[in-house]
């Protein structure tokens, strides 16, 4: 029996094929920035009922959108949502995503896997041209909960931290940069958003040797003190940490490597957002997401102003106020979509301190 479901533009039966209401936010971001980049060559390399990969299709008016699933029911399912929203056109193809993304080249690729994408990540990396788009589910491994499962999927040391989102992020685009490298490939983030129980992230690839070496150069690590929660970011992927913090003395754990480098692209967004503000069905929450990813400061992590506050025993005053009184102090700050109560600074914890203080 069919279960007929609404989205965006598209009506599709799911019946028989994976389908998560809760990531409606997520296609709809993607549809925009596709839409937004221009994009004319898209593949859904795992694609289930076909929703995100029609959607780009119909809505964002990709010229060749290819939709893929290991399932033959999956498949079937796709060629009658197709059929269902006059989208004959799309190429339906079954099979293995791997070899798949080792075989041909798209312009776009998208990975939208239940759970880790590291086992696409280097099939991903060759297939792409242009531009790679990729869902991480495994918030746990990626944002230090599950340390060894972080370590084994992204090769990488995730520290469970106050900034342990934002640090998932970056774990995850360190891991694309690594894999876009091995081929000679560069990369430039787009967007970047940690939302509900996923991460995603749009990366603009640069072809070439010396564009893999660029990107290489913003790589690097996090080093956390655990007893005054200060940090500081070391660049380059090999680690220099003397294992002590500089501000307190306590001992200072190591996270990395990841991405230290810009994770927002301010025009790409903002034409994004036009898209969003257009839509037919428009999601206020996409827009306040991608405006709050645009506001904020190309600087790594963020501090988290009611832990801060609780050390200091102080009561946390309004987090708009406090961004506003750094930036009279003549130093960068922000808000973040990572966080309700994050604040994004150039200046030094002791800084921050200074200036709850003084209220």
């Amino acid at each position: 029996m069919a279960k007929m479901v609404v989205e965006g533009s598209v009506t599709l039966n799911v019946e028989g094929a994976f389908y998560n209401p809760k990531m409606r936010l997520n296609r709809d971001l993607g549809v925009a920035m596709a839409k937004a980049l221009g994009i004319d060559d898209y593949l859904d390399a795992l694609a289930a009922s076909g929703v995100r990969g029609l959607r780009v299709a119909k809505e964002a008016e990709v010229g060749h959108v290819a939709l893929n699933d290991v399932s033959s029911r999956a498949v079937a399912l796709i060629e009658e949502n197709a059929r269902l929203n006059g989208l004959e056109g799309c190429e339906i193809l079954t099979g293995n995503a791997n070899v798949l993304l080792n075989e041909r080249r798209f312009e776009a690729v998208d990975l939208d896997p239940f759970g880790s994408p590291s086992p696409f990540l280097a099939a991903a990396a060759r297939s792409a041209l242009n531009y790679l788009f990729i869902t991480a589910t495994d918030t746990a491994p990626l944002c230090g909960a599950h340390l060894k499962s972080g370590i084994r999927k992204y090769m990488a040391v995730p520290v469970k931290a106050d900034h342990h989102r934002e640090m998932g992020a970056r774990i995850l685009l360190g891991a694309v940069a690594r894999e876009l490298a091995r081929v000679d490939k560069g990369m430039a983030p787009i967007l970047t958003h940690a939302t509900d129980h996923y991460v995603r992230v749009y990366v603009r690839i640069e072809r070439g040797a010396k564009s893999a070496d660029v990107a290489l150069d913003e790589m690097g690590y996090i080093e956390e003190c655990r007893s005054c929660g200060s940090w500081r970011a070391v660049s380059g992927l090999g680690c220099r940490s003397s294992g002590t913090c500089s501000l307190c003395g306590g001992r200072a754990e190591v996270a990395g490597p990841l991405w230290l480098g810009p994770i927002q692209d301010r025009e790409r967004i903002g034409k994004a957002l036009t898209e969003l503000e257009g839509a037919q069905a428009r999601s206020d929450r996409a827009v306040r997401l991608l405006q709050l990813c645009a506001d904020e400061i190309d600087l790594p992590m963020y501090y988290d102003h009611h832990r801060i506050c609780r050390r200091l025993k102080l009561a946390p005053g309004n987090a708009d106020d406090l961004v506003e009184r750094l930036r009279t102090s003549g130093w960068k700050a922000s808000r973040t979509h990572f966080s309700g109560v994050g604040i994004k600074t150039d200046a030094p914890i002791g800084v921050l301190r200074e200036i709850l203080s003084s209220v």
